[in-house]
């Protein structure tokens, strides 16, 4: 049995995770996740044990220097727990972590442990794909859940997935075989344009993340940094005629497909987000106590993070699933 010491009651608890790895292309779910760890300062209370899950030649340890003494920060999965005031305060537990090696389900029966001694009420995994999709335009983002209620309840989609899956995928349905409400968005990413970071991409899973538990998310720097991104890529891409073409057509097949929505529940929802964030009323932020080089291709070997690109005077900013 799971005993958590130090941790308060929570109100409200919605879990949110992501994995790095091949559920995240462009690092945009962990990146995400990391963003919320970060903006409300959370705090780590419990992590797997890397021995269990991981093989260290695939996910290797990284030594490092503190004042002096050699260290060793071992790969492995953390949970940390913050709070978000205002009208309605809610409890976020987050998961953030690397796609484990071996003993799948052993490592979702022990999140499920955390999960039944937290009270969390729903899990939220985060993931990222390849797409044909253009950068041009909004990131496609899908909701799915293997729950038929929750399905009509959240506007989402019931999986109908076959193939291949991940770890969201196995968690997932380890929370709907254990009765734990569970939901996956996936970001669709440019598959031309791999290479994390994908910060387009992360700040589309959290707008959506912010409709879903229906909270406001401190966004910082990232949309500028989006916006930054599709400069940069705007550019890298005007510089190649076959890669400039082949966006173009990608922008024709996705602005026919989605020409009858141009209006509706996606403006609909803009709309809400817009009204959210002039009103401070409307939600909260806060820390844990209650205070508020070749880039336009696939990279299927290293992780070699780009260049950013230059931060332009004003330009544009912001679905597809797998499991």
């Amino acid at each position: 049995m799971i005993e958590l010491e130090g941790v308060p009651e929570l109100i409200d608890p919605v879990m949110v995770a992501a994995f790095e790895g091949w559920n995240d292309a462009g690092d945009a779910a962990s990146t995400a996740v990391a963003h919320l760890d970060r903006e409300w300062k959370g705090e780590v209370f419990a992590a797997l044990d890397a021995e269990d899950y991981y093989d260290f030649q695939v996910n290797r340890p990284t030594v490092w220097m503190d004042d002096g003494v050699r260290k060793i920060t071992w790969p492995t999965t953390r949970l940390s727990v913050v709070r978000i005031s205002g009208e309605k305060p809610r409890d976020l537990v987050l998961v953030r972590g690397i796609e484990p090696s071996m003993r799948w389900r052993s490592f979702c029966n022990e999140l499920l442990g955390f999960a039944h001694e937290l009270g969390v009420e729903l899990v939220v995994i985060l993931g990222a794909l390849l797409g044909d999709t253009p950068h041009t335009r909004p990131v496609p983002i899908s909701g799915t859940t293997s729950d038929s209620d929750l399905a009509r309840r959240m506007d989402l989609e019931e999986t109908k997935y076959e193939g291949p899956t991940g770890i969201v995928g196995v968690l997932q349905e380890a929370c709907t075989h254990a009765g734990v409400p569970a939901v996956s968005l996936w970001a669709a990413v440019p598959h031309y344009v791999s290479q994390p970071p994908n910060p387009k991409a992360t700040l589309a899973l959290l707008n959506r993340l912010e409709d879903l538990i229906d909270v406001r998310i401190p966004l910082g720097e990232l949309p500028e940094d989006a916006r930054a991104w599709q400069v940069g890529v705007d550019q890298l891409a005007a510089e190649d005629s076959e890669v400039a073409e082949y966006v173009q057509s990608l922008e024709e097949a996705r602005d026919t497909a989605e020409l009858p929505e141009a209006s509706g529940e996606a403006i609909a929802r803009e709309f809400e987000r817009y009204l959210r964030r002039r009103d401070p009323s409307a939600g909260g932020h806060a820390t844990a106590d209650g205070e508020a080089g070749p880039f336009l291709k696939d990279n299927p070997g290293g992780r070699t993070k780009p260049p950013k690109p230059p931060r332009p005077s004003g330009t544009d900013d912001d679905e597809s699933s797998e499991e």
